[in-house]
């Protein structure tokens, strides 16, 4: 093993592996997914190119421990989203807000956390961080609306808030819209989804 495989300061495996994913979260805020090669990784972490595969045997491996990151630094965020708030209608609402700032907060994270055509969307990590994520969604959802199908409903929303997260990145929904402010636009999408709001 080089010395350049393991770090000048004699790093352990288990912090080269955490270096090789710090590394990965700052270049995909920086440069966006398409900047995650495992050369450039092994670079910018001062290791051979060879060195990641010890950790990560596959390209997806890497970037799916990646976007672990981002789904629970986004599980965390959904955490904060609605302190002392106990209404399912309110809480959905804190969680919807919360997932699109996280979108506009984080758009390189944001676009690998839901790109399965890349990730290891089979393995245990991202399972454990992104299907709790739904489930919180989908029982709220059940709460607001217990005669619908909520998981079917719940995804239904869900797609609604990525596809507004992802035309209000692009400057579509103001162009569209003439709206500067979220807001009015996740009321619209809450009240489509929800039914007309109440003080539940």
């Amino acid at each position: 093993m080089s010395e350049s495989d393991t770090g000048s300061r004699g790093e352990s495996d288990t912090g080269l592996r955490a270096r090789l994913v710090d590394v990965g979260v700052e270049l995909v805020a920086a440069e966006g997914v398409q900047a995650l090669t495992l050369r450039e990784i092994a670079r910018r972490a001062g290791v051979s190119h060879g060195a990641p595969r010890r950790h990560f045997p596959t390209h997806r491996e890497l970037l799916s421990a990646i976007a672990h990151r981002g789904f629970t630094d986004l599980g965390d965020r959904v955490g904060r989203s609605a302190p002392g708030v106990t209404g399912p209608r309110r809480r959905l609402t804190g969680l919807a807000r919360a997932y699109l700032e996280f979108a506009l907060d984080n758009p390189g994270m944001y676009e690998l956390m839901f790109r399965h055509d890349l990730l290891d969307s089979g393995g245990s990590v991202l399972r454990e961080t992104s299907l709790p994520l739904f489930g919180v969604l989908a029982d709220l959802v059940g709460r607001v609306r217990p005669e619908a199908d909520a998981r079917r409903v719940a995804g239904a929303l869900w797609a609604n808030l990525h596809g507004v997260a992802q035309l209000w990145h692009w400057n579509s929904l103001q162009l569209a819209t003439g709206e500067q402010q979220l807001g009015p636009l996740l009321d619209a999408v809450l009240d489509a989804h929800l039914g007309p709001r109440d003080e539940r």
